[in-house]
């Protein structure tokens, strides 16, 4: 039972019993009427039979009324005493409602207290589950997700997806010259800076290392597709202020396309890993795996 319904059930209670009380004052209330109108009736007739001269048989019946009379006073007094005492405890009992239900109230404050915290440790804990450590960024096990929805969304939709495979060059002898302190700073501004730029739709990932993935909700093309590549390796290339110090990344960038290039996620990743490798050989910014494609097939 929840603390509102606890708090109507136990009022209800006390109030049946304060209506039940008040309900008897007024059944007294009425029998002392009666006794005050049944006192004034033999008063007055042993005043007319006094008048009248029958002054023995008179004070007879007026000490035998006088008995009933003071009978059915006491009988009131009795219940009101009852009423009194009823009344007494419903008041004493609704006091003590009162102080239940205020503690009540409090622990269930201290428990939804509790519970926020917990239900916002939980949501902390589910992000750092999905989430890089150092970047920040959705990790592996997220964008897998989010890629295998967008297929599906795709397919119903007769959309188009692209996954650009990037890769920074330059980043290694920065790592092994400078130390990893520096080298995760730069990885930490690349992250931001591929967050930046990325639509809500789509989704960046680091993928380990010097690694990230790049899905592309419907980008509308294979221009639309280069243009963006061409923004992020633009973006990527600018200088990086770490301390006094500037450092210098560049990205090379497979890219395969949903559905010529892969039906699944494992498809697309695996193919724009080896457009990427193919960008990092021909010092390409961008390859797409199609070409690829068109290139092993004989003349």
């Amino acid at each position: 039972m929840t603390l509102d319904r606890a708090d109507k059930s136990d009022r209800a209670e006390v109030s049946e019993a304060l209506d039940l009380a008040l309900e008897q004052s007024h059944e007294v209330k009425a029998k002392v009427e009666t006794c005050a109108d049944e006192l004034a009736t033999a008063n007055e007739i042993m005043k007319e039979k006094i008048a009248g001269g029958v002054t023995v048989l008179s004070a007879h019946q007026t000490l035998a009324a006088g008995t009933t009379v003071e009978g059915k006073v006491q009988e009131c007094a009795d219940d009101l005493q009852e009423v009194t005492e009823t009344l007494a405890q419903g008041i004493e009992d609704l006091a003590q409602t009162e102080i239940a239900l205020t503690e009540s109230r409090g622990i269930l404050a201290d428990t939804q207290a509790a519970l926020a915290i917990s239900q916002e440790e939980e949501r902390d804990a589910r992000r750092r589950a999905l989430h890089d450590s150092m970047t920040g960024l959705p990790n592996r096990e997220l964008f897998d997700d989010r890629l295998s929805n967008a297929i599906s969304l795709a397919r119903r939709h007769d959309w188009t997806l692209a996954v650009m495979f990037l890769d920074l060059d330059g980043f290694k002898k920065i790592n092994d010259t400078h130390g990893h302190a520096t080298g995760d700073a730069v990885l930490k501004e690349v992250a931001g800076r591929l967050s930046l730029r990325s639509r809500d739709e789509d989704t960046v990932c680091r993928n380990g290392g010097d690694e990230f993935l790049y899905l592309l909700m419907n980008p509308q093309g294979r221009e639309n597709i280069e243009g963006i590549a061409g923004l992020v390796c633009a973006n990527i290339a600018q200088p990086i202020a770490i301390g006094s110090q500037q450092f210098s990344v560049a990205a090379s960038i497979g890219v395969a396309v949903y559905p010529p290039d892969g039906a699944t996620g494992d498809e697309l990743i695996k193919n724009a890993d080896t457009a990427m490798y193919r960008a990092k050989k021909t010092a390409r910014s961008c390859v797409f795996f199609g070409d690829l494609e068109q290139a092993s097939v004989p003349a």
